[in-house]
């Protein structure tokens, strides 16, 4: 197994129980909801990375809240045209894509320094954080398009900082930096995930979403199984990476996604919720986005 990446071999970290507290969606079925102009948010150019691949174009909504050094280290590789060209490596069907190695093994990295793990981030009032009532254990809602599990409000106003602690969660479309068996050495490999891992949360720096082709991702050659899913043979690949602040007006996606304090969203959560029933938990709700422009 790759040393830059034992994600298999990872053990599961229980989240803490946290109590509930504080607004929330009403847990009464919806009908349905058609969305205004006013219940989008547009995504951020400097928060958008576009991932050309052989199988298609990827989106991810970046989250410097949650993991900016990480953040950082995208935006830097990505600009400078590092990933281009580069294989996703391993690939595990309904699990993760891994790409970002020049030497295409799982052991290489760029000539930037390690980065640290961000396992948690601290929350603010300002976070736009919903809770999602009975979506598994502790509090666990979305902010932005990240799925987290987090402390109530009120537990700012006990804290030096007015913030209160939260954890990303990894669902299906979380972008998830990849490291050795050192909690701090991540540097430019990520994965993409297609299935849900609790066995990852608090291990692993989520530093982002797939908001458009995640279908995409999950199209990916996939490596055996027998292999821990190194892909071998004629491995996809990114073809063209770059931020979207990065590239021509002209060719510059814009990409909205729907607001988490929208009507219509509430709705989406509720039919998800009765869609699931007793099985439904935050991965259940993924984002609502679409490409209006680029």
């Amino acid at each position: 197994m790759s040393q830059r990446f034992k994600l298999l071999a990872a053990t599961a970290v229980a989240a803490a129980i946290l109590t509930a507290s504080g607004a929330a969606w009403s847990q009464t079925a919806a009908a349905p909801v058609v969305a205004g102009p006013a219940d989008w948010r547009t995504i951020a150019p400097e928060n958008l990375l576009v991932i050309d691949t052989t199988k298609g174009r990827v989106l991810v909504e970046l989250e410097p809240r949650m993991a900016p050094r990480h953040v950082e280290r995208i935006r830097t590789l990505a600009d400078q045209g590092f990933y281009d060209g580069l294989v996703f490596h391993r690939v595990i069907a309904d699990f993760m894509a891994q790409t970002g190695d020049p030497t295409g093994t799982g052991g290489g990295g760029s000539e930037l320094p390690d980065v640290a793990g961000e396992f948690g981030f601290r929350r603010g009032a300002e976070s736009g954080f919903v809770a999602v009532p009975n979506s598994g254990e502790g509090l666990r809602g979305i902010m932005g398009s990240m799925p987290v599990v987090t402390q109530p409000d009120a537990q700012m106003f006990v804290t030096a900082d007015f913030r209160t602690s939260g954890q990303g969660l990894f669902c299906p479309g979380i972008a998830g930096m990849a490291r050795s068996s050192g909690v701090d050495s991540a540097n430019s490999q990520f994965f993409l995930m297609m299935g849900e891992n609790d066995n990852l949360n608090g291990l692993y720096t989520a530093f982002g979403r797939v908001v458009v082709g995640l279908d995409v991702v999950k199209a990916l050659k996939a490596g055996p199984e027998a292999e821990d899913g190194r892909v071998s043979e004629a491995p996809d690949a990114m073809t063209h990476v770059r931020m979207a602040s990065a590239l021509p007006e002209a060719e510059r996606p814009t990409v909205r996604v729907l607001s988490t304090q929208a009507t219509a969203f509430q709705a989406e959560v509720e039919r998800a919720r009765a869609e699931r029933g007793s099985r439904f938990n935050i991965c259940d709700v993924q984002p609502t986005a679409e490409v209006v422009g680029g």
